[in-house]
């Protein structure tokens, strides 16, 4: 016994109390995931809120006596009463290489049901986008494999391209499309999706399992079933988890589905917090919701890391009304815009993109050259086409030179027709784009175009396969590369009469 109480009396000697000032408030009240807090007077913004069993909330509104913060996971056992504690910490997610080809959940918690991902970093959620000395020029192309997007609407590394349309018109596809097609070109990919229904989320990673693109790809979801609070940072987690590989001198490209669903989520946050509303009911901060997690798109210098977040967010519009409020605040955000049409769409017309009001800031910077040299005809005999089809639905009686216009845009339409799945290398748009306007296709019916196309691309690249790899090599359609496509053309051409026929016989 003596000896116990000398152990005793020695631990308790050498024991010292670690002594901590500690902010500790009540909940006045909660519900539907928000919480009002009275005590907590120094608490600061987007700071991470401590309640009972282990539960966390994030500070959102600082009044003069109160505090309004967001419930983090399910807060079914809270109640007014309960004790918080301020813990001077900011929101942060795990990152690292072992999070691609996971599923997560905004806060880093696996989806797929496999175990946590061994990480050794974190990144705040929030943080300051990257000033102008630590960025460089965007000049290298994100290859999307859509011939119709890589020729006249080019897309850079580090650039923010807003994709926009209606429901059910192709938007989240060509975000699929891009996805996929970057397996050759080391870009890794994350998907943030926000608000929409869990089905859509498991069919997007069966699909890219099928493609072996999950490799390659981070999925964060936050389903429509989950609060608005996960939903509203969603797209912050992926900035994050983007932020890691940029500084690692990669390059990520991030696409967020859709950046309309995340107003809607933080709309309904700001008025259970009792934040005046504006337009439309949105709190009057909602564009800077966005500002700040786009401006967070870079194209980093080689002194800090020299990688690159290239962001693609989402937006619904409806009824093709580009003028409502948070549509206007996300285009005037983004680097350009790649606009989606309903009538296109209906008319069998996919990808439906609007050449006309789709448009990339960054333009033939983000270009090789090759693509440059075709892609400046392509949309000038595009736009006249347009141009002229609109007039000549009222005239029975063309000219040939119009006719010759209409038919030449009818068979470049046919062109940049495409499937999802179906996404081409450079190389190829290139070659099909040079042929179609310098009317290696004038003689085909506009039936035969697709299997022309296909029967083309095997052809040239078997009879010459080392023109794909010049092409590639090179960057740009040198006099020697033209003449070899003119003779390999005309000779297919020649060799396919069952495609090929005359202009009087069409």
């Amino acid at each position: 016994m003596i000896n116990i109480s000398k152990t005793i009396g020695k631990k308790i000697d050498k024991f010292t109390p670690v002594l901590k000032a500690q902010s500790i408030g009540q909940i006045i009240s909660i519900g539907d995931g928000v919480a009002l807090i009275g005590g907590l007077a120094d608490a600061m913004m987007s700071e991470i809120i401590e309640f009972p069993k282990k539960t966390y909330g994030l500070v959102l509104n600082l009044n003069k006596h109160t505090v309004g913060a967001i419930i983090l996971g399910s807060g079914n056992h809270l109640k007014e009463g309960d004790e918080v504690t301020t813990t001077g910490r900011i929101l942060e997610i795990p990152v690292g290489e072992s999070l691609i080809g996971r599923v997560l959940g905004p806060l880093g918690n696996p989806l797929d049901g496999q175990p946590v991902p061994k990480t050794t970093q974190t990144e705040a959620l929030e943080k300051i986008a990257p000033g102008v000395i630590t960025r460089e020029k965007v000049n290298q192309p994100v290859q999307t494999g859509i011939t119709a997007i890589d020729s006249m609407i080019p897309i850079g590394r580090g650039q923010r391209e807003l994709i926009i349309g209606d429901r059910s018109t192709g938007k989240s596809t060509i975000a699929l499309t891009t996805i996929i097609n970057q397996k050759k070109e080391k870009l890794i990919c994350i998907y943030v999706v926000i608000g929409q229904k869990a089905a859509f989320t498991a069919q997007l990673i069966d699909t890219l399992k099928k493609f072996k693109a999950m490799d390659h790809t981070i999925i964060i979801a936050a389903n429509a079933s989950d609060s608005p609070a996960l939903q509203y940072l969603a797209p912050y987690a992926g900035v994050a988890v983007a932020e890691y590989f940029a500084k690692q001198g990669k390059d990520a490209l991030i696409i967020y589905d859709d950046l309309s669903k995340h107003a809607w989520a933080y709309r309904e946050l700001s008025l259970l917090l009792k934040r005046p509303s504006g337009r439309e009911a949105y709190p009057g901060d909602v564009f800077y919701i966005h500002s700040k997690l786009l401006e967070r798109a870079v194209k980093l210098n080689k002194e800090n890391g020299g990688g690159s977040i290239t962001a693609l967010p989402i937006i619904e519009t409806q009824a093709g009304d580009v003028s409502a409020y948070i549509p206007t605040n996300v285009i005037s955000i983004t680097d350009g815009q790649i606009y989606l049409e309903s009538d296109l769409f209906n008319a069998g017309i996919r990808p439906a993109i609007n050449a006309g009001l789709s448009v990339s800031r960054v333009g033939g910077d983000a270009q090789i050259k090759a693509m440059q040299q075709v892609s400046a005809k392509l949309r000038l005999e595009l736009a006249q086409f347009r141009e002229l089809a609109a007039f000549a639905q009222f005239s029975s009686d063309l000219d040939p030179t119009t006719k010759a216009q209409l038919d030449r845009g009818s068979r470049i339409t046919e062109i940049l027709k495409q499937g999802w799945d179906e996404p081409l290398d450079i190389e190829e748009q290139v070659v099909i784009i040079w042929a179609v306007t310098n009317g290696y296709l004038d003689n085909v019916t506009i039936k035969n175009v697709k299997q022309w196309h296909q029967e083309f691309i095997k052809y040239i690249f078997i009879t010459r396969p080392k023109l794909k790899a010049t092409i590639k090599k090179e960057k740009v359609l040198t006099s020697k590369i033209l003449k070899e496509l003119e003779k390999y053309t005309q000779k297919f051409n020649q060799t396919h009469p069952q495609l090929v026929k005359q202009q009087e016989d069409q």
